[in-house]
């Protein structure tokens, strides 16, 4: 399975500042963002133990909404985009 972000390309409104460059699989810190339904933390956790197999996963961190009804507060958001180049979401029930 492929996933992309279909805004790719697309430049942000105001004064959003976009990475430009690659991401590096390797070294660059990783956000594994749960969508709080059940079983998110557990997909999570996988994906972070086969980075293992490649990576160190000290700078790969988790970072999660309040509840999987509501949106993730601004401050969740600020910090995942702060602290990580990457981010990877979990959606699972």
């Amino acid at each position: 399975m492929r996933i992309v972000n279909p805004t790719f390309g697309v430049m942000p409104a105001g004064s959003e500042v976009v990475a430009t460059g690659p991401v590096d699989w390797l070294k660059d810190p990783i956000a594994l963002f749960s969508n709080s339904k059940p079983n998110a933390r557990e997909l999570l956790d996988g994906i972070k133990a086969k980075f293992a197999a490649f990576r160190s996963v000290d700078n790969i961190g988790y970072a999660q909404k309040n509840s999987a009804s509501q949106p993730a507060p601004a401050e969740t958001l600020a910090q995942v985009t702060q602290s990580y180049r990457i981010a990877l979401l979990a959606l699972a029930d």
